[in-house]
Formats: structure tokens, sequence, C-alpha cells
């Protein structure tokens, strides 16, 4: 087996560069949808239900991307196809999304539109996104590949913030905020209207820069024989059999991180308007304001994580950028706590909602790692197969099952803990901090 070639910092770049705007789109999904389906009427109590149906379709739909691409050959290579068509439903649908209480439809048509709008948009963005992920595995030597996957991760960060801030930004500028009972704003229609085109201009970037490997030259430097891909099977319960052991002991710490994360997305506005602002009821205007900074703190988790996959590639050790990473990241979730709603600091008041920018922060440094250290321990581990494709479909079920697994449990953890949102998010921090043991388990060729 031949070792691949260095890149250019600017052919890695390129490699990656259209997750930017797919992370933009999945970004507005992820700030925005229980806004839109409670705008078209949903029961705030039922919410929560929607978040399942993401990683749901994404254990479905990556794994089968995985299994496609292995098999495929065309003019644009064997990853790119799937982005590009992934990525051409996604801004068809995004600009179909917010518009379902514009089309004079009743309150339950609506809210079918939207369910299948959503579940169109989420299988294409899981489209979209798994084939990224691929093309390093497929493409970068193991010496440049945790940096590949930094510079993935810097992207996908970025393009949350842009997503999380777009609204704000609109509303800024003018654009309505508000809209007639039933109906989304327009500053979260044109949000998803730019977010579109954006996502479509950077993958097309990806799709014209970037040359896939040739079937003779992929199997040269991958350590298999040049088969024709077509005539290619895959038994998923032979190939978990023969899976690697980093493959089970990294998704040991995914399973943690991903309940962390799950807990975070699902529970940190109501820790901080009762931690903060000082009210659980979600009809008040402290309860609202509290969700509007929720938006805030996201955007400096996304800037957090921007910065240290920056640092990430410093580290000598992998394992140890992972652990320093997630235990930063549980004191970002734990110190949520003992936040106060105001507190003297160097002789001034300061009230506790800035103080919150640290913690966010913090957690920003696990979700880099989350990012990038995963599939760099992994896709370093899987050479010398051809089934690159199809076990990182796989691999994403060790994101999608903890989401699930959270989602199903968070109702029963919260009655446990006295009903206290704070208390989930300190949860969430003890989760990491069990992600950051398991990482000892990891076993790498070079230790």
């Amino acid at each position: 087996m031949n070792n691949k070639p260095d890149l250019s910092f600017w052919k890695i770049w390129n490699l990656s560069f259209g997750f930017f705007g797919v992370q933009i789109a999945y970004a507005l999904q992820s700030a925005n949808i229980s806004r839109i389906f409670a705008t078209l009427g949903a029961d705030p109590h039922n919410l929560s239900y929607f978040w399942i149906i993401p990683p749901l379709l994404g254990i479905i739909v990556q794994p089968i991307v995985g299994v496609a691409s292995d098999r495929t050959w065309t003019r644009l290579g064997r990853r790119i196809p799937y982005l590009f068509v992934g990525a051409f439903v996604a801004i068809l649908v995004m600009c179909l999304l917010p518009n379902a209480g514009s089309f004079a439809l009743s309150i339950g048509a609506a809210m079918i539109f939207g369910l299948v709008s959503l579940i169109f948009l989420d299988t294409s963005i899981n489209m979209a996104m798994q084939p990224f992920k691929m093309l390093v595995g497929d493409m970068v030597n193991e010496k440049q590949k945790g940096f590949a996957y930094s510079i993935q991760s810097f992207l996908c960060n970025a393009g949350s913030l842009v997503g999380y801030l777009f609204p704000i930004i609109f509303t800024w500028w003018g654009i309505s905020n508000i809209a007639e009972a039933g109906v989304v704003p327009d500053s979260v229609i044109w949000s998803f209207y730019i977010g579109a085109a954006i996502l479509i201009l950077c993958v097309l970037y990806t799709v014209f820069t970037v040359r896939e490997m040739p079937p003779a030259e992929y199997a040269k430097f991958h350590g298999i024989e040049e088969k024709p891909v077509v005539k290619e099977t895959s038994n998923v319960i032979k190939l978990l059999g023969k899976a690697p052991k980093v493959f089970w002991t990294v998704g040991l710490v995914q399973f943690f991180c991903w309940m962390a994360f799950m807990y975070m997305w699902t529970y940190t506005n109501g820790a901080i308007a009762d931690r903060i602002w000082g009210t659980v009821d979600t009809a008040s205007a402290n309860y609202q304001a509290a969700g509007n900074w929720v938006g805030v703190l996201f955007a400096v988790q996304a800037i957090g994580s921007v910065l240290w996959a920056l640092l990430i590639p410093r580290f000598r050790s992998h394992k140890t950028a992972y652990i320093v990473s997630l235990l930063l990241g549980a004191a970002g979730f734990i110190s949520t706590f003992f936040v106060p709603s105001e507190c003297i600091l160097f002789g001034y008041a300061v009230n506790g909602k800035y103080i919150l920018f640290v913690s966010y922060f913090f957690i920003g440094c696990a979700w880099a790692a989350m990012l990038a250290l995963p599939f760099t321990l992994l896709t370093n581990a899987l050479k010398g197969t051809s089934k690159m494709g199809t076990y990182l479909g796989l691999f994403n079920g060790t994101i999608c099952i903890p989401q699930i697994v959270a989602a199903l449990l968070g109702g029963s953890l919260l009655y446990l803990v006295g009903g206290s949102q704070v208390l989930m998010l300190v949860l969430a921090g003890v989760f990491l901090v069990l992600g950051a043991c398991s990482v000892l388990l990891i076993k790498t060729a070079k230790n």
C-alpha cells in the first residue's frame, strides 16, 4: 500500500469548503424548527418530539449514502454525486419549509406540510453532509488527517455561527421579525432563502475544485484490489463484526458526548430563563428574552469551537486533545449551575447572562473535538478497507442513537432531578466527564 501524498492547504480547504454551506442549512434548521412549528400551532409540550426526526433520519440516510457511494464511480467521482444531489434537494426544501404558514392552509394541513418538508430537509442535509467526511478519509494521508478534520470543524462552526445569527442580523436590517398568527416572520424566511443560496454556491465550489481518486488510484493508496465497484456487496452485520476496535471505543465516547449535547439543545432555554431571569413561565416576556439570549450563547459556543479547532492540531496526541476538550466542555456545562443572576466582578455589577459566555465558550471546545477527532481516529484505523464510506455511514449511528435515547429518557431524568432544567445541564457535564474517561479505552496503532 502506497502512502498518500501530502496535500496543500488549499486542496484540503477545497475538500471541505462546501461543508460551510451545509452547516448553515443545518444551523437554520436546528435553531428555528421549534419556532416554526410553534408558530404553525404546535402544542409547546409536543415540540420535543420533532427533535427525534433529525437523528432518526440520520441513522437511516447516512449508512445508505456510505454503502451506495462505495459502489459508485462517475465522471464527478464517488462521493460528490451524492453531495450534489443532497444539496440540490435541500435548497428546494429550504425555500418551502418556512413558508408552511403562508399558503392559506388549515392549521392541520400546514403542520403536515411543515413535517413533510422537515423530513425532506433533514434527509437531504444528511445526504449532503456525509460525503465531506468520506472525502477526507479517501484523499488525505494519516499525517494530515487531523488537520483536515480540524479545517472541516472550523468551517462547520463558522457555518453554524452564520446560521444562528441570520434572523437577528436580518431583523437589525429592518426585515420584520413579527407576522400574523400562523405565519413565520420574514426574518426567518429570508434567512432560509439566503442560506439556500450560500449552500449551493459552496457546494458548487467543492464540486468544481475537487478531483476524486479514480478506482485504480484509490486502490493503490488504500491497499485494496481494484474491483468493479458496482459488483461489490455489503453485509452490514458482517461488517460490524469485522469493525476495528476503535469503531466501538470511539463510539462509546460518542454516546456520552451526544447525550450531553442533546440535553443542551433541549434544556438550555428553560435553564437560563430560570437561573438568570428567574422565571419558568413560558408565556412571560422574561422567558422570551431568555430564548433570544440562547441564540447568542449558541453563537458564542460556535466561536469557541472555531477558535479551539485551530488549536487541536497543535496537540501531539489526538487522545490528549480529545480528553482536554471534553473536560473543558464538562466544566462549561457544570458551571451554569453556579452562575448567579448578578454578581460583583472587579468592583462592577455584572449580569450573569454575560458570565455564561465563558461557560458556552468552553462547551464549544468540546463541540470542536466531537466534530474532528472521532473521524480522525476512525479513518486512520480503516486503512486497507474498500468499505470506508460504509463504515463512516454506520459510524453515524454513534451520533444518532444517543440523541434518540436522550430524547426518550429526557422527561424521566428531568423528573428525577426535581424538574430543574439547569441540573439537566449539570448532567450533560457529567456525561462529558464519562466521555473523557472513555477516551482512555481507545487504542490506536501509535499506542
